[in-house]
């Protein structure tokens, strides 16, 4: 997942961005971020329920 990474750079980062968005921001910004991925996910199938359901009329119709 992370590449080429070792855990010392993996520390960095991490360290960088609790100084940077403070250790209280943390969990509201991951609540966020599962959240927009929650909502990407289900947009996803959606618009993967609705390519399916077109090619199904479009059979029928054949």
């Amino acid at each position: 997942m992370f590449g080429n990474l070792g855990a010392g750079e993996i520390i960095l980062i991490v360290l960088v961005i609790v100084v940077l968005f403070g250790a209280k921001k943390i969990p509201d910004l991951a609540k966020g971020l599962g959240k927009g991925l929650k909502e990407f996910k289900k947009a996803v199938k959606d618009v993967e329920e609705d390519i399916t359901s077109e090619i199904k009329d479009d059979t029928k119709k054949s």
